[in-house]
């Protein structure tokens, strides 16, 4: 039977974790094919894997991604599955965005401090750093990058860093184990800024394409779960994690609801925004077109209905 390696990253929020909570075999089942998670910790580290031959599909922040491309990886975005899913977190010594009415101000809080965020070329260090360069604060505040992004908290907690910018389980697990708040919401940060998508290669699709459609299905089905029964889908997502309860995951969903596997021109321009920041960082050398990045033919018959995102049904109750 044909292997299907999926990577993932430890976000609570993404249907990884709904799909591996249905049940053993479950997904193997509805593909009809044997299915082999593999965890990594990034998306840089999952771009490597890519290199290696080491997975066949993954759920990837797209700046990675992007510069996998511009690498001559054969790499394509497929669908989508959530925007606005950074966020800037601190202890209770920073005033959030909404009191202070100003995004310059409220970042300013931290010169002469630090900001923990995930590995370099994370979709989270990209977003950060374009910040501090827009407000041109990036000589006055510290960006620290760290392997995994638990050990953000940690950091914090020890003050190495005064803030961190990561996804919304950051933000909740901050809240609940090291006093911080959300300082800069998600919308905030970057409108309708790809958070995930599904990433696969030109030679996966040439073999294993009626897999990948089938896989697409289960996961628009997840996505949409979370948004019109999200009970449901923290308990199977909870199973799956194991250190988690379901009110945590509810948190989580809420932080930032805006769940979708299409790939809506809105998605794909502000994909593309990347392109100069990539650039200007110095992480990218040359170009890349949105046809390099997506492949939008899959998604035609899987999701004909406008997008989601902005319809987060039962989560804005």
């Amino acid at each position: 039977m044909v292997t299907l390696r999926i990577a993932h990253l430890t976000t609570a929020y993404h249907t990884s974790f709904i799909l591996m909570g249905m049940g053993s075999g479950w997904l193997s089942r509805k593909l009809g094919v044997d299915i082999e998670w593999k965890l990594y910790p990034t998306g840089p580290a999952m771009v490597k894997a890519f290199a290696a031959g080491e997975i066949d599909l993954g759920y990837i922040g797209l700046p990675p991604a992007m510069m996998g491309i511009t690498q001559g990886l054969p790499l394509k975005c497929v669908a989508g599955g959530h925007v606005e899913g950074t966020v800037i977190i601190g202890t209770e010594d920073f005033q959030p965005l909404e009191k202070l009415g100003s995004l310059d101000d409220t970042l300013r809080q931290f010169e002469g401090k630090a900001i923990g965020t995930p590995t370099r070329g994370s979709i989270h260090d990209v977003m950060l750093r374009q910040l501090l360069r827009k407000y041109k604060l990036e000589d006055q505040v510290e960006v620290r990058n760290f392997e995994w992004a638990d050990l953000i908290l940690d950091a914090i907690e020890k003050d190495i860093v005064q803030g961190g910018c990561g996804t919304p389980p950051l933000a909740v697990l901050g809240r609940q184990y090291a006093q911080t708040q959300i300082v800069v919401p998600p919308s905030a940060i970057w409108p309708y800024s790809p958070s995930y998508g599904i990433v696969t290669t030109e030679d996966v699709l040439e073999t294993s394409r009626p897999f990948i459609e089938e896989f697409l299905r289960v996961h628009e089905d997840a996505c949409n779960l979370i948004r019109l029964e999200p009970e449901k889908a923290a308990d199977f997502a909870a199973k799956a994690i194991g250190l988690v309860q379901r009110d945590f995951l509810l948190e989580v969903y809420r932080v930032s609801p805006r769940y979708c596997a299409s790939l809506p021109p809105e998605y794909i321009e502000s994909t593309m925004k990347f392109v100069p920041v990539l650039k200007a960082l110095n992480y990218i050398l040359g170009n890349v077109t949105a046809d390099q990045v997506f492949r939008l033919d899959l998604l035609e018959n899987i999701h004909p209905d406008p997008p989601h995102y902005d319809d987060p049904a039962l989560l804005a109750e």
